[in-house]
């Protein structure tokens, strides 16, 4: 820890602590995830007008961001802006937010090289699954500030790290390199060890990995003793059955944040039975922060301050697609930006409660041209025991192939069966529904899992 920069404001001196920056921790693909009590700690305040009113925030970007001035040009400037101008607001996809980067999101007069120097922005890319990386924009001290508020919405994992405030943590996704430290090819524990934390896996495809392997990957987590895995859940459930056949637990895992793609009912169970810890889901992007935790009571929370949530074109059901307005990373604001989710806002007695539905690229097709999405799939096949991860794909006829990994005891042929015949019921009668097993499945390119996708695209 040391003295990054000193400030100077109406109040005095800023003094900002923590890290430097060129050396933060990389995972998530490419993109930066850092333990919240590692990174970036102010005595006060960034100096940016954080604390001023959500409405004169936005009315500000929408004056000063180059982006907003030009999509923005017929909508009313005014700060108390209506509901009804609010949904005339364009929504902000990949593309807008890559179109003359960095100068769309720069000020008038402001210099990346400027702020990269006075050490106030770094950097970063998203995991380039839904394309291409995509640059970012992120303030200094900011992803760890966002991974907190989020954290914080489960008491006990948030209890846990105030008593371990040098808990460690281990990573398992598809690796990456980037901040000065790599995890991808021959590479030594050591290499792959940042401060707090260490990156386990050295390649993609899971599933391919030799028992070798694995042994390696128990070795260091038994050595490390980390407080909590990190884990892209299809990474933790293959880990899961190795540790089970193994007979290997951990003493100094607490827990387990399932993030980086949907988390089946199937991953869940498998990860819990294995290692005997709660799992729980952290859901967000890099270019919006965490934006949804799971408590521990099981209910996925929205961190408020970080971000406003929409639901558009919702179904019948109130499911529909996710769209993001972010509030507190001031050098690239991402108003009404569509994330590419589906989910379901509900209410739980007086507060408000989430459910992700999985990817909207990834939503079968039925009959009627509605959608079912991953998470309505999985409910379909969660009664069936015996199975660790699958796949189903859709053809351009309507009938899906299901692929399933078996747990070390398969499916019952009747609850296999009747899954099949639910299946067939939601999408419709003219689709066929198959299944079998499969010795392994392999994933994207970016190394994460889709459990469910059209052979259209």
């Amino acid at each position: 820890m040391r003295i990054l920069k000193q400030v100077p404001t109406a109040t005095g001196t800023v003094t900002v602590l923590g890290y430097v920056p060129s050396r933060s921790v990389w995972v998530k693909g490419f993109a930066p995830i850092r333990h919240p009590l590692m990174t970036m700690q102010l005595v006060e305040p960034f100096p940016t007008p954080v604390q001023e009113p959500a409405h004169l925030r936005l009315a500000r970007w929408r004056r000063e961001v180059p982006l907003y001035r030009e999509l923005y040009q017929t909508i009313p400037g005014r700060a108390d802006l209506g509901a009804r101008d609010w949904l005339r607001l364009p929504f902000v996809t990949r593309r807008e937010m890559g179109l003359n980067f960095p100068h769309n999101f720069l000020r008038d007069g402001v210099e990346l090289s400027t702020l990269l120097d006075r050490a106030e922005v770094e950097l970063e890319h998203t995991s380039g699954t839904s394309g291409e990386r995509q640059p970012l924009l992120l303030g200094v001290g900011w992803w760890g500030e966002q991974e907190s508020r989020a954290l914080r919405l489960n008491s006990f994992v948030w209890r846990e790290l105030e008593q371990h405030p040098t808990a460690r943590r281990a990573v398992l996704a598809s690796p990456s390199c980037g901040g000065g430290l790599c995890n991808q090819g021959q590479t030594t524990a050591r290499e792959r060890t940042e401060e707090l934390v260490l990156l386990l896996s050295t390649s993609r495809q899971p599933w391919l990995w030799s028992d070798s392997e694995w042994d390696r990957i128990v070795r260091e987590i038994l050595a490390w003793e980390p407080l909590f895995l990190d884990a892209d859940p299809v990474y933790a459930t293959a880990l899961a059955r190795h540790c089970l056949r193994r007979g290997v637990r951990f003493p100094s895992l607490r827990f387990v944040l399932s993030s980086y793609e949907f988390v089946s009912a199937f991953h869940r169970a498998a990860i819990t039975r294995a290692l005997d810890v709660p799992v729980f889901n952290l859901y967000g992007a890099t270019e919006t922060g965490h934006l949804l935790m799971e408590d521990e009571s099981g209910i996925l929370r929205a961190s408020t301050e970080t971000a406003w949530l929409e639901i558009v074109q919702p179904d019948a059901k109130g499911v529909g697609e996710l769209v993001v307005t972010t509030m507190t990373n001031e050098y690239m604001p991402l108003i009404r930006y569509r994330i590419g989710d589906l989910a379901l806002r509900t209410r739980l007695n007086s507060d408000m409660a989430w459910e992700l539905h999985g990817r909207v690229r990834d939503a079968l097709r039925r009959d009627d041209g509605t959608w079912l999405t991953t998470r309505q799939v999985d409910e379909c096949l969660r009664p069936v025991t015996g199975i660790l991860h699958y796949q189903c794909v859709q053809d351009a006829a309507g009938n899906v192939r299901i692929r399933y990994i078996p747990d070390d005891v398969s499916p019952e042929s009747q609850e296999l069966s009747e899954a099949v015949d639910q299946l067939h019921c939601l999408l419709g009668r003219s689709s066929r529904v198959s299944a079998r097993p499969a010795g392994m499945l392999l994933g994207e390119p970016s190394g994460k899992f889709r459990l469910t996708r059209r052979t259209l695209e």
